[in-house]
């Protein structure tokens, strides 16, 4: 049930041109300031000052192995690339019933960065221009994890993933006998224009704060969430959502929900014109 909607946040605020160096940054927002960003108006690696890399295989018995070469940034962009190439997988373990260790090769590769130990925030408006692709296999997400605990229980918010025609927005925590427990909704993406939608760049925004998580693409709510609800259900009362958290973009391959990427011509691309994060001024 909807406890109440932020106001929305117009997308005149953040202009329609490709490249971040085009658009005027706002430095204040609605009784929100900016706190941090990264515009992208650079060339080469991500800034290590904000990003580092995940690195090979990561999770949800994913096709792709992860390396820092498949993102960079060009006119105004951040690119994750995922690739057709195969890569020797160096901990290889034959018979080992670990997915990570009996693949020998990986036949994709792409990108994730992180802020982990580098930047985290705990309430405030995050919000990201990008332009995904929708291909088979294809599973891009910006999204965030708590700082301290093992997954589920620190928390994670999808601010925007997609996978199998569907855009998703999620959050989860630890809930009961150790189980994962959702918040979750879903947009079959054929609804929004399908891919003449996905040819175009939009805006992915989280407004959060003590007592509501709300998710939206374009200002359409996506869904809205009592974060009083979200406690992990271990008997400690701790509430993974009224932590710090950390953020990541990545463009994953195929896995447990990505689909089939056989026939997908590589290479793909998430491009991402800016992240900007605001706090309410004090």
């Amino acid at each position: 049930m909807l406890k109440y909607i932020i106001p929305v946040l117009f997308t005149a605020f953040y202009g329609v041109t490709q490249s971040s160096a085009q658009i005027v940054k706002p430095d204040t927002l609605g009784g929100y300031k900016l706190v941090w960003a990264d515009e992208f108006n650079y060339k080469g690696a991500p800034d290590s000052s904000n990003w580092s890399y995940e690195r090979g295989f990561e999770r949800n018995e994913e096709a792709q192995w992860y390396q820092p070469e498949n993102a960079w940034c060009e006119n105004g962009l951040l690119i994750i690339e995922a690739r057709r190439e195969t890569k020797t997988n160096p901990n290889y373990t034959p018979g080992s019933d670990e997915w990570r260790k009996n693949r020998e090769q990986a036949y994709y590769t792409s990108s994730s960065i992180k802020t982990r130990r580098k930047q985290s925030w705990q309430y405030g408006r995050f919000v990201m221009r990008g332009k995904i692709d929708i291909s088979n296999g294809m599973w891009p997400a910006w999204w965030t994890l708590g700082n301290k605990g093992r997954w589920p229980a620190t928390g994670e918010i999808d601010i925007m993933e997609f996978y199998r025609k569907k855009l998703l927005a999620n959050m989860v925590c630890l809930g009961e006998n150790n189980k994962d427990e959702w918040a979750s909704q879903t947009r079959n993406i054929d609804s929004l224009g399908g891919k003449n939608w996905a040819s175009r760049f939009h805006i992915w925004r989280m407004d959060w704060d003590e007592k509501t998580i709300a998710l939206y693409v374009d200002d359409m709510l996506m869904l809205n969430v009592d974060v009083d609800k979200m406690v992990n259900k271990d008997g400690t009362g701790i509430n993974p959502f009224r932590q710090p958290h950390y953020m990541l973009l990545n463009l994953a391959i195929g896995g447990q929900q990505g689909g089939d990427p056989s026939n997908t011509t590589f290479p793909k691309r998430f491009e991402v014109d800016y992240v900007r994060i605001y706090q309410k001024s004090k």
